[in-house]
């Protein structure tokens, strides 16, 4: 989930005139990478062995 505050940074950054499915990609983009911050943040990852491993049983 995303806050307004952080919202409101990614707006002012973003070029005067863009189409709106390039403000939902860099949204969902936003929010993947806080997501994965807050899980490595409670040691919820797995390490490169263990993804190695499960990449095998694909």
């Amino acid at each position: 989930m995303i806050t307004k505050e952080r919202l409101y940074k990614q707006i002012e950054s973003l070029p005067d005139k863009l189409e709106i499915e390039e403000l939902i990609e860099k949204l969902l983009l936003i929010d993947k990478i806080d997501s994965r911050i807050i899980e490595s943040d409670n040691d919820e990852t797995i390490t490169e062995e263990q993804l190695d491993k499960e990449i095998q049983t694909w």
